[in-house]
């Protein structure tokens, strides 16, 4: 077979709902209509989604998701960035909608990848194409930190994730490696915020931003120390 498309078919609860937000991320909107019943399509380049309306529908009952695997992951999450900021005034990191940061995937080996979680509560889980991404076999916090990304970024269990990353940091061993440390806290206030536990994730930040760091670590954290400012410019007022 040749030249087949296949095109995730995704519910929401309308399509007013879903529309402004994908057109945040760079989707235009090729076809809508209300009757006889709501359909919308969208696309961003060679990427297509359609949705179908259901007014009584809850997101967060949806098991709705869909791969993408993409050549360019890192430029094509910062784009998305660049366009919630512009929409919102702010990255959307906890709630629906939100988006996640590319981390790597322990249950996906060799590959980064982030998702959004749409407003109708679909996974849309974006993966690089080729191997972008080293296998680390380190121990102690550095793995327990993938495990925790696999538990609520890949599985939908950010509670379960917040329990094992909570026991890791609480041990003696954890701050062996700062630039770790660092990494392992902020995911931890990315937790606490989708948990609404505003006060934890702010006094999570706190703990990374006193970490100290040498030159060539807090360069390497440039992506997490900026998504650090991203989730307390999500925080309410204090």
């Amino acid at each position: 077979m040749a030249n087949e498309t296949t095109i995730p078919l995704l519910p929401c609860r309308s399509l007013d709902d879903v529309a402004p937000f994908y057109r945040a991320l760079g989707f235009e909107i090729t076809y809508r209509q209300e009757r006889p019943n709501p359909y919308l399509t969208l696309r961003r380049e060679d990427l297509h989604l359609h949705f179908f309306g259901m007014p009584q529908f809850d997101p967060a009952d949806s098991y709705g998701s869909c791969l993408v695997v993409v050549d360019d992951l890192v430029d094509i999450h910062r784009a998305f960035t660049d366009g919630l900021r512009a929409t919102y005034g702010k990255v959307l990191v906890s709630g629906v909608p939100r988006m996640t940061r590319p981390r790597p995937r322990r249950n996906q080996e060799g590959h980064f990848g982030f998702s959004i979680v749409d407003p109708g509560g679909n996974w849309i889980r974006f993966v690089g194409r080729s191997d972008t991404a080293e296998t680390d076999n380190r121990g102690g916090l550095a793995r327990t930190l993938q495990n925790a990304v696999v538990q609520a970024d890949s599985r939908g269990n950010p509670q379960q994730a917040a329990r094992i990353l909570d026991g890791a940091l609480a041990r003696p061993d954890a701050a062996d490696d700062p630039a770790v440390q660092v990494e392992a806290l902020v995911y931890r206030a990315e937790l606490a915020l989708q948990l609404d536990e505003p006060e934890s994730a702010r006094e999570l930040v706190r703990q990374a931003r006193s970490i100290p760091l040498d030159d060539g670590s807090r360069d390497a954290l440039t992506d997490t120390l900026r998504h650090a400012e991203d989730l307390i410019t999500a925080l309410p007022p204090a």
